[in-house]
């Protein structure tokens, strides 16, 4: 499978924090349904100074391109406008023994 490192910031206007914590629950049941298709490896948010939620990093993998695509157009955070910018890397996760 191809792995990828998605990293999401969130918009920044003044009812952007509210927006995410509203479109939050839909955004981690779609983790878990993609957690249950083995497509999500791992992901989280990334604070601000003062430990609120600003943007996400995910781990997923996909067979194929289309299949991340196909992600990116169902992703809450995406379609509902939390994350203003987002950027999809390939990535491979270390093996460690």
């Amino acid at each position: 499978m191809n792995q990828y490192v998605v990293t999401g910031y969130d918009y920044t206007d003044e009812g952007a924090l509210a927006r995410r914590m509203n479109v939050r629950p839909h955004h981690l049941d779609a983790a878990k349904e993609i957690k249950t298709s083995g497509n999500y490896i791992m992901g989280g948010a990334i604070l601000n100074d003062n430990g609120q939620m600003i943007g996400s990093v995910m781990i997923l993998q996909f067979e194929t391109d289309e299949e991340l695509d196909a992600w990116k157009r169902s992703e809450p955070y995406i379609t509902q406008k939390i994350w203003e910018s987002v950027d999809v890397k390939p990535f491979r996760v270390a093996t460690v023994s």
